[in-house]
């Protein structure tokens, strides 16, 4: 055993994808977030709940693709305390349930609403817009 304590890296490890809107990337996205959850100690009903959660935020932005933009972008970023899952695309016309460009819209808990149940894994929802770009980030903290 090493009188020094085991390397630990300051910087996030991070993975980009990008997918077409077909539900098997969608569960391999989700995938994703499952092994990131395992790797960090979640309890398995934990893991299951984000790797749902991940799976149903891309089919849900999957009917917001334009035509001309026709990916969805997702970042995976695992801190020191924290997950979090970045889901981007750009839209022709901005979705009337979409906060207007340069707002942002958080929750704590998602409790209420459309994302209420396939959004419970994660302790924080954001959405905010940039331009034609709409961005959801799933934020998951952890001791």
């Amino acid at each position: 055993m090493s009188p020094w304590p085991a390397a630990v890296g300051a910087e996030p490890k991070t993975l980009h994808m990008l997918l077409d809107a077909d539900a098997r990337l969608a569960a391999a996205a989700g995938g994703v977030a499952r092994f990131l959850a395992d790797e960090v100690g979640l309890e398995t009903g934990a893991a299951a709940r984000l790797q749902l959660a991940v799976i149903e935020a891309c089919k849900h932005d999957f009917k917001f693709l334009a035509v001309n933009h026709s990916h969805l972008e997702i970042t995976f970023a695992r801190f020191r305390n924290r997950l979090e899952v970045s889901l981007s695309h750009e839209e022709d016309s901005p979705s009337p349930v979409q906060p207007r460009s340069g707002e942002r819209l958080i929750s704590q808990k998602p409790e209420s609403g459309n994302d209420s149940a396939a959004l419970a894994g994660f302790d924080q929802v954001q959405h905010e817009t940039h331009g034609k770009e709409i961005v959801t980030r799933l934020t998951k903290y952890f001791a």
